[in-house]
């Protein structure tokens, strides 16, 4: 169904240049859009010639025509005048609508495809005859991104997103919830990453400041088939969850770059319970002071580094040594010796997600 926004931008756009009152009423005389005031006068009429067998009708000092769908009146145009230029104007706006129909129609195909491919409801064979008939390429360079929209929408971000994209028929913007926007982005044979995210930062530079800090967009991987899209839409989900674990000052994640977040994601709670149990004996990761934990991370950013990192904190290395030393004594690991460092950070980022998911039950 076309919205009533664009057919009021319509018949305005053909009124301003006939200068011809144009109205557009549903089958029950309702008016939908008009460009002059008293087309609420011609109601009763129109929904009498709407119950009849007439294509077109001439009443009222107004011409009146059908707009068909599968052989059911779905709309019906006022045209104010008797005269030859309201004949030729009202038939004018009669097959701009019945245009605009036809487009919407394929794009609603288009979309309800779009939706079933991602969501893995068709079967290969049915995948490749719908994409045939609506004529979408079946092997071209594709990756799909998800926009976390979050909680505090505004009811235009879907539009304002395809909007970036109207002019590219190759590229698909659809929704399968009310959270999220999903885009299926092809891409040419040159294009790589850096492609996909200028494209996700170009979405996020769409809204203003304030509202693009709380958009998050994740990508999959890039495939070559059809068929695989699915496949980088589940990326692309599992990299906004794992984004929101272990990346949360990024605005844009890709899958590529999860690492081993994207492991520890998919381990049964009841299993990191136990191994963060049976590594740390005395005193778990969690239970060190804000100073411990930012030496620790510092560490770790600096590849193990003490003379860099006694730099960047600020502290002599002789202060640096003393506080690993604190820390091999309260857990057992020496974080200086790589195989110890490995198992820590693992530790950490497995609390980490221990934590996100007790906040997700509750």
């Amino acid at each position: 169904m076309i919205s009533n926004q664009i057919l009021q931008k319509t018949i305005e756009g053909i009124a301003a240049i006939s200068k011809i009152g144009l109205a557009i009423m549903d089958p029950e005389g309702s008016v939908l859009a008009t460009s002059f005031r008293e087309a609420a006068s011609y109601s009763k009429q129109a929904a009498d010639f709407g119950a009849s067998s007439a294509e077109s009708q001439v009443a009222m000092g107004c011409q009146f025509f059908k707009i068909f769908e599968e052989q059911q009146t779905e709309y019906l145009i006022v045209a104010r005048g008797e005269g030859e230029t309201s004949t030729i104007v009202g038939k004018m706006c009669a097959f701009q609508i019945e245009e605009l129909m036809v487009a919407y129609k394929e794009r609603f195909d288009r979309d309800n495809f779009i939706k079933n491919l991602l969501l893995d409801n068709l079967l290969l064979v049915d995948i490749y005859n719908r994409a045939k008939k609506l004529h979408v390429d079946t092997v071209a360079r594709r990756v799909v991104l998800i926009v976390e929209i979050g909680p505090h929408k505004e009811g235009d971000e879907l539009e304002r997103i395809r909007s970036l994209f109207g002019g590219k028929s190759h590229d698909f913007v659809t929704a399968v919830d009310e959270g999220n926007i999903i885009v299926v982005k092809q891409l040419d044979e040159d294009d790589g990453y850096d492609e996909v995210e200028k494209c996700a930062n170009g979405i996020l530079a769409s809204f203003d400041e304030k509202k693009s800090k709380k958009l998050r967009v994740a990508y999959g991987t890039i495939v070559g088939e059809i068929k695989e899209v699915s496949r980088s839409y589940k990326e692309a989900g599992m990299a906004l969850d794992v984004g929101k674990i272990f990346f949360t000052e990024k605005n844009v994640i890709a899958y590529a770059v999860l690492g081993i977040g994207r492991l520890i994601y998919q381990l049964p709670i009841p299993l990191c319970k136990m191994f963060i149990k049976e590594i740390f004996e005395k005193k778990a990761p969690d239970d060190f002071d804000e100073e411990t934990l930012t030496t620790i991370n510092k560490f770790f950013e600096n590849s193990l580094n003490v003379s860099e990192t006694s730099r960047q904190l600020y502290i002599h290395r002789n202060t640096l040594v003393y506080r690993l030393d604190k820390i091999q004594k309260s857990t057992g690991l020496d974080l200086r010796v790589f195989e110890d460092a490995i198992t820590f950070k693992i530790a950490l980022m497995v609390v980490e997600y221990m934590k996100y998911m007790e906040e997700q039950n509750f």
